[in-house]
């Protein structure tokens, strides 16, 4: 499989680099605010094109002038890691503004660390007034690193058609092509990481990547809660199998979240959660069930997606601990116990290949069809000599929807039907047709 080429938009902070980023997407995937500084990891999306297709990267704000002192620094050094290994750079300036000294700082770093073949597009932001454009690209010229210089608003869609046509014919004079065996990324199975702030997600994602991966685009990790705050996707090979991983920002309390980006960065967790195919639960195995961890579980059970249980920090625990800690979660988390459950250690790298086969095994799951003639014979064993008077007269039983497996039961009367014999029957269903690691849905008519 031909290498997928990267292009990588970088510049100071709130130069409208996210504003550019969810345009070409298509959607909003980067946080935008009028914060500098919002992005923090690398937000990455597979661009698909007639003509080449390309991973497109949106980076932290380089130069200084975030109000993030804690995690400026670290910002911009993953930033520096994805212009080195970009193939093609663009470099974004506010139009609306003189050139300052971080602009002047980052067309130094540019010199310095770039390769020295990679082109770079330098674009002008903002550019409501297209008359205004003639007038600001010969002091853009000047500034020697320019192979094009395009002007857009990304907001109002000017100018975005040309930079396309940069950026296409940058890699192709890179002699990269469309590679028609080349899978689509939305065919790749999805998992999205979840949980609260600071429970080691990013650091499992970075545990599962090569050393080649990890130098490249490794996540930002540090024991601040929060780290994290956009939806960042990383592809995982294992067994010559890829699998999308979503990186979540920590999924809070509404009235905990602080401020517009909190917010943003709950909605993007939210949307992570609708987008993916599984969901990996992380637990913090040194801390106890929260609440927040049951809401976060209910709120994957609830959009039906499929369900894994992983406890990190187990490096910590021996196996009489690690016995009781699953016999609590198991407790305190029991409308989820389809679920299975496995600890792991991000740091020693401990029992992580095992959740690959868990990924495949609630992703078949999730998409099984059980034949009507199946369900009836199972049907009529499970409420034998059982006291189910509201069901034992069911006339029939049948699979609606294999995303999430979905039921339909026909009974006399739906009202009596209590809750209690539902649960009877999920458990006998799972025991006869192995539902692990999928919900499993009932509609009564």
């Amino acid at each position: 499989m031909s290498k997928l080429p990267t292009v990588a938009i970088i510049g100071r902070p709130n130069t409208g680099k996210s504003t550019l980023f969810n345009r070409l997407v298509g959607r909003r995937k980067a946080i935008v605010t009028d914060v500098p500084g919002t992005t923090r990891d690398h937000i990455a999306h597979r661009i698909e094109t007639e003509e080449v297709d390309y991973l497109l990267i949106d980076t932290g704000g380089m130069g200084g002038g975030t109000e993030d002192f804690d995690l400026e620094d670290d910002v911009e050094q993953q930033s520096i890691l994805a212009l080195e290994h970009a193939d093609v750079i663009l470099m974004t300036i506010n139009s609306r503004e003189d050139l300052t000294s971080a602009d002047f700082s980052i067309v130094d770093t540019l010199r310095k660390k770039r390769k020295g073949h990679v082109p770079v597009i330098l674009i002008a932001t903002k550019c409501d007034n297209p008359e205004n454009v003639d007038q600001l690209l010969p002091q853009y010229y000047e500034l020697g690193i320019a192979d094009a210089v395009v002007a857009i608003s990304a907001p109002h869609n000017f100018g975005i058609d040309q930079l396309q046509i940069e950026v296409i014919s940058a890699l192709q004079g890179l002699h990269f092509s469309k590679d028609p065996d080349q899978g689509s990324i939305s065919d790749l199975p999805k998992i999205a990481m979840i949980g609260k702030p600071n429970a080691g997600k990013s650091s499992l994602i970075n545990a599962f990547m090569s050393e080649g991966q990890r130098e490249k685009s490794g996540l930002l990790v540090s024991d601040i809660p929060g780290t994290t705050r956009d939806a960042t996707d990383t592809v995982i090979k294992y067994h010559d199998n890829e699998y999308l991983f979503i990186d979540t920002a920590g999924v809070k309390r509404r009235k905990q979240t602080e401020g517009e980006i909190e917010t943003f960065s709950y909605f993007r967790s939210v949307a992570a959660l609708e987008f993916c195919d599984v969901c990996v639960l992380i637990l913090d195995g040194q801390e106890p069930v929260t609440k927040q961890d049951k809401r976060i579980a209910g709120m994957a059970i609830e959009a039906g997606k499929a369900l894994i249980i992983v406890v990190n920090k187990s490096d910590l625990l021996d196996k009489e601990q690690k016995e009781l800690a699953k016999q609590y979660i198991t407790y305190e988390l029991a409308f989820c116990k389809f679920a299975p459950v496995l600890f792991t250690s991000a740091e020693k790298r401990d029992g992580l290949l095992k959740i690959f086969d868990l990924i495949e095994s609630a992703s078949h799951n999730r998409k099984r069809r059980i034949s009507t003639s199946d369900l009836v014979r199972w049907f009529r064993d499970a409420v034998a000599d059982q006291p189910m008077a509201a069901l034992s007269s069911a006339k029939l039983i049948t699979q609606a929807e294999e995303i999430p497996p979905t039921f339909i039961l026909f009974v006399k009367s739906p009202k009596r039907v209590q809750p209690s014999q539902l649960r009877y029957l999920e458990n006998s269903l799972r025991r006869t047709f192995a539902f692990e690691g999928s919900p499993v849905r009932w509609i009564l008519k």
